[in-house]
């Protein structure tokens, strides 16, 4: 009985004393997708102004997804975390002469006069960025972030002078080439005989104008080698904005491990795109390729790319028709991932990010759209990168690339 009654007396002390802290709760782990809302997320090459013409475009309005040409509006970016990135102004190539160089720049006048007023148009919602130090501040005021690029300088014309025009109509990001060679450099994707080797002569002194401006220079679309000859030249690191890898799909828009090292150990930074003709090849089905044959023939092979303003509307409005009847073959969201993580293993992620060429042919079966983006986040958790990697990746290795461009125009050789 006294063992008994002891234990009572205990249990009864126990009960009647004040209640014992318990040890608070861990926290719940951060998902990826609140993850993804902190990060500062940007895309180096959105073609989105193509669709600010368009009367059935409002930037505003949550439009009907299109792969490859409808992806990105405020409320797609608003689900998917994006807070902006860089905005292109891009213009076909064409000939080389003088009244074809006029035409062009007015073109490109006109297209950064349309990025301009759809922000003047938007205040709370959007704000154009000058410098590294905007994009924090205009994110943090819960707008989008709207940066200039120039995909192709054709519209520069014989002119110098112009880039700088542009510059101070905001332009940050210049490309000198596009899909054919030009009075600037070479491309990647044309194999005609007459290349400069690289860079032309015009073309190192464009180099040489983007740096004394503080302007980042773009490698994409580039040969080879422009893109060697752009290292050597530039002061600063290049950017490739859309690009995929060689070893994953060998396409002449694609970069192989070495000239990714290359640009990697020059301070540079390889962006990938989610273009679905580089990341895989994409057989087109017997009924949309006799389609595209007679396309070809109604057209008397003329390009798309080099052919007048109505011939070209009225190509393009008969090309959509053919896709509307006879999609394209399409990429997947795995895919794109195979060309990321590679890059990533090849030069780390100091060296990667974001330029999935959203509105310009980009997009994925399973990232169709920018609403899509927070899968990325989640896909690189899982691979193992950390929050400050996957920083670097959606906009740091970006925005330190435009703080060494401003810190070289402030040089010597701007003055």
């Amino acid at each position: 009985m006294r063992i008994a009654l002891t234990s009572i007396l205990v249990l009864t002390a126990v009960a009647c004393s004040p209640e014992a802290p318990q040890p608070e709760a861990a926290p719940a782990p951060e998902s990826a997708a609140d993850l993804h809302d902190r990060l500062l997320v940007m895309d180096t090459h959105l073609d989105t102004p193509a669709n600010f013409s368009k009367a059935d475009f409002d930037i505003l309005a949550d439009n009907p997804s299109v792969l490859g040409s409808v992806q990105v509006d405020l409320p797609k970016m608003q689900r998917g975390g994006l807070d902006g990135g860089f905005w292109v102004i891009f213009t076909p190539q064409g000939p080389l002469d003088a009244e074809s160089y006029e035409a062009a720049k007015q073109a490109a006048l006109t297209r950064g006069d349309e990025i301009q007023a759809m922000v003047a148009a938007n205040p709370d919602s959007f704000e154009m960025a000058y410098t590294s130090a905007d994009a924090g501040r205009i994110a943090a005021a819960g707008k989008r972030i709207v940066y200039q690029s120039m995909e192709n300088s054709y519209p520069i014309g014989t002119d110098l002078s112009l880039v700088e025009v542009f510059y101070d109509k905001g332009l940050r990001m210049i490309g000198p080439v596009h899909f054919r060679d030009n009075q600037f450099a070479d491309s990647a994707t044309d194999f005609s005989a007459s290349d400069h080797g690289g860079l032309s002569p015009l073309g190192e002194e464009l180099i040489k104008e983007a740096n004394r401006l503080g302007m980042i220079l773009d490698g994409s679309h580039a040969a080879d080698s422009t893109v060697d000859d752009m290292i050597a030249l530039s002061a600063t690191p290049l950017i490739l904005s859309h690009t995929g890898v060689k070893a994953v799909y060998d396409h002449p828009r694609n970069i192989d491990d070495a000239l990714m090292r290359k640009i990697a150990d020059d301070g540079g930074v390889i962006q990938i795109n989610a273009y679905g003709g580089y990341l895989e090849p994409l057989e087109p089905t017997p009924e949309r390729q006799a389609a595209l044959d007679a396309l070809e023939v109604e057209f008397d092979g003329i390009s798309p790319l080099t052919a007048d303003d109505e011939t070209r509307e009225r190509y393009f409005a008969r090309r959509e028709e053919v896709d509307a009847a006879f999609p394209a073959p399409r990429s997947t969201f795995e895919k794109f991932i195979e060309h990321l993580l590679h890059a990533l293993e090849i030069v780390g992620p100091d060296h990667v990010g974001m330029g999935a060429d959203w509105d310009g042919g980009g997009g994925v079966e399973g990232m169709e759209d920018v609403s899509f983006l927070p899968k990325v986040t989640e896909r690189l958790l899982a691979e193992g990168y950390t929050e400050a990697e996957i920083q670097k990746f959606w906009s740091g290795n970006m925005l330190r690339l435009m703080e060494q461009a401003e810190a070289a125009k402030q040089g010597p050789s701007a003055e």
